[in-house]
């Protein structure tokens, strides 16, 4: 082997000594020392709407206008059929996107069940798993 190939092997063995461990000691949750911050799974039903769904719904559930119309959820009376807001969450409809497979259907059930109970709507009426994974789910094998 020629120097500069040896001077290169060692650098490289040195930067990987060092890297490794950095990377082994990643706090849990936190950056993971290559840019990667692990975040938390959202679980609760606001945990999932603030995570994802204020984005498009805006935090007051007010909905909005801009590229499209993004209904709102407060005070709809859309959301007194649970088994059509699950729907909706798990298909997609519109504009919205499905979130089966980003969500599962716990999730999905905590969200339906906030909404429905929140932003000026009382249908106390719980959704759960179950009801959720009555519903058709999109085909999960990437097609379309």
């Amino acid at each position: 082997m020629t120097r500069s190939v040896l001077v290169a092997a060692s650098a490289l063995t040195a930067a990987l000594a060092c890297a490794i461990p950095a990377v082994a000691q990643a706090p849990p949750g936190g950056d993971t020392g290559g840019g990667v911050v692990r975040v938390q799974k959202p679980v609760t039903g606001q945990q999932v709407y603030e995570a994802v769904c204020q984005a498009c719904h805006m935090a007051d559930a007010r909905g909005g206008t801009g590229a499209g119309t993004i209904p709102p959820l407060a005070g709809n009376p859309k959301l007194a059929a649970a088994p059509y807001v699950s729907m909706v969450v798990v298909r997609g409809q519109g504009g919205m996107p499905p979130f089966a497979g980003t969500l599962d259907d716990e999730q999905i059930a905590q969200v339906v069940t906030y909404v429905r109970t929140r932003f000026g709507n009382a249908y106390a009426k719980p959704v759960t798993a179950a009801d959720v994974a009555k519903i058709p789910h999109p085909d999960r094998s990437g097609g379309h």
